[in-house]
């Protein structure tokens, strides 16, 4: 979770991408899970995009794409109706839908292989799955802790 195995051209980009995501909502989340929860669900995130990758690939699964997928999902999930505003997309989309297409991506991706691609789609798929079981499990629990 705290290296990255891409490889190609677009290595350099697919690492920005992960870090400008974890900065931009997992600071927000750290505020307010705190930090030791917020390092817990990361690290959990990171091995449900582990197990997922390697139940359905058999290489291995580097980096922290999946964790950060967890971390978009909670995000959304705490915030569903938070503006973003995408990369080429001139209007604002709901933080909700942004994700939910971003997952629709990865699906697309992870089902129809294209030769060359060498993106971990069912790692980001279990980081979010992960995320949301985890977020649904911590909000029943007790609503206080979660926002």
């Amino acid at each position: 979770m705290f290296a990255h195995a891409a490889s190609g051209q677009y290595m350099f980009f697919h690492i920005l991408f992960n870090m400008f995501a974890l900065w931009m909502f997992g600071r927000i989340l750290e505020n307010v899970w705190g930090s030791k929860r917020f390092l817990i669900f990361y690290m959990i995130c990171g091995l449900g995009a582990g197990v997922a990758q390697l139940c359905t690939d058999s290489g291995m699964a580097v980096g922290a794409s999946g964790a950060v997928f967890g971390v978009l999902v909670a995000f959304a999930m705490t915030f569903p109706n938070t503006e973003l505003y995408m990369m080429f997309i001139p209007i604002p989309i709901k933080a909700k839908w942004a994700v939910m297409g971003l997952i629709a991506i990865d699906l697309f991706g992870g089902v129809y292989q294209v030769q060359g691609d060498s993106i971990a789609h069912f790692a980001h798929l279990g980081g979010a799955v992960t995320g949301f079981i985890l977020v649904k499990i911590w909000n029943k629990r007790n609503r206080r802790t979660l926002y």
